[in-house]
């Protein structure tokens, strides 16, 4: 077999968090795999996107013998603060979820220690290797043909997983007569900083103000991450520090004398918002998994969650097909997959149209944002339902 035809079981395209879980818990299973990534290696690992898992995640990574680090070094949270009308009220989740909690722990490490076990076990992985066309997938043989240092390459593999991403050839390959897309564009987006800063509060903040949404964030004791509602195509430049550390502490502030903690500034960056779903996830051998098939806004925390909730799925069904040749779990992959997918997305979509100003918005639909969130904050109902889903609803 030449360098430039590799045959394995899986063909994983993407080195996220979903092509690397799923490698590394195939490889568990006794399945092989190849993954290919578009990017170098320090890129993906640089990568600043989420950052906190919910209590399932934790445990699969654990489950995956990669989560000694990120229980090391992650920050256990056991609640959260809703920030209105200069008020802050304090949503115990574990409390009221039945003991279950979250993690903050930055996606760049989860993929890290993802790519460190792989190395460390010598399975293959091709960075700087562009997918350039998937073929055959409704064969029994599917072929993904990349090109690597020069070079122009093809796996032969029994199933293909798509993990590539939002801008990733793999949904492109998916039949257009039998893709259905649903999609929101929010008129916002987010203004994100991180800064050498201790974080001013030990649980994330979520406040609602009059100039725009903010989120007090945090990636380790010193390092803060901060958000701010702005316009999606907000110049980054029209935001020197000053300007960003008054607005956040314009719209952070609370009547208990809350004192925003500021430090450096050493990254910057606009995020538009949207709310994204292909449907369906599969078609013949080809897979879709994570920021591939959906995409949600980060105000609920959910795109890596939902990339390992993918995961959870798909592998079930590959092992089931290994062990027992059967499709039954595959089959039902993309249904399965879209249900948590749908739930993930509906509880994003609400806490960004809860939190968020919007331009159209009368004085009517504003005061409505606040008494929501006045009865929300009020009643144990209501809390409960934010932290059920806020740490993560049951695996499917």
């Amino acid at each position: 077999m030449s360098e430039a035809d590799l045959r394995t079981q899986v063909g994983i395209i993407g080195a996220g968090p979903a092509g690397l879980l799923l490698a590394r818990v195939l490889q568990l299973q006794g399945i092989d795999s190849v993954v290919i990534e578009a990017q170098s290696r320090a890129y993906v690992e640089q990568r600043v996107r989420a950052g906190l898992m919910e209590h399932d995640a934790c445990q699969q990574m654990r489950d995956a013998g990669v989560g000694a680090r990120m229980d090391r070094e992650g920050l256990l949270h056991e609640g959260i603060v809703l920030r209105f009308d200069g008020r802050s009220h304090r949503i115990p989740l574990t409390e009221l979820s039945g003991g279950r909690q979250v993690r903050v722990y930055g996606q760049q490490e989860v993929v890290k220690d993802l790519i460190a076990a792989r190395v460390a076990d010598g399975l293959p992985l091709y960075f700087g290797a562009q997918a350039s066309a998937i073929e055959g997938i409704d064969g029994a043989r599917p072929v993904i043909r990349f090109r690597h240092a020069g070079v122009e390459k093809s796996i032969a593999c029994d199933f293909v997983a798509g993990c590539d991403g939002f801008h990733g050839i793999s949904r492109a390959s998916m039949p257009a007569d039998v893709m259905r897309v649903f999609e929101r564009v929010y008129p916002f987006g987010w203004l994100g900083i991180l800064a050498e800063a201790a974080p001013a509060s030990h649980e994330l903040v979520y406040a609602s103000h009059a100039n725009g949404f903010a989120l007090l964030s945090m990636r380790s004791p010193t390092v803060s991450r901060l958000y701010l509602q702005c316009a999606p195509d907000e110049d980054v430049a029209a935001w020197p520090d000053a300007r960003i550390w008054g607005e956040l502490e314009t719209r952070l502030a609370d009547d208990a004398g809350f004192a925003l903690t500021r430090g450096p500034i050493f990254q910057k960056g606009v995020t538009p918002l949207r709310s994204f779903v292909a449907e369906p996830m599969r078609h013949g051998r080809l897979f879709l998994a994570g920021d591939a098939a959906h995409i949600v806004p980060p105000t609920g925390a959910k795109g890596l969650n939902l990339a390992f909730a993918d995961v959870h799925v798909l592998a079930g069904g590959l092992v089931e097909w290994y062990r027992r040749g059967s499709m039954v779990g595959l089959d039902a992959y993309s249904a399965t997959a879209l249900r948590r997918v749908w739930k993930a997305e509906r509880f994003s979509w609400w806490l960004t149209t809860l939190m968020h100003r919007f331009d159209s918005h009368s004085a009517f639909e504003a005061r409505m944002q606040t008494a929501e969130l006045d009865y929300l904050t009020s009643s144990r109902a209501g809390m409960t339902t934010i932290a059920e889903q806020y740490v993560g609803l049951p695996l499917l």
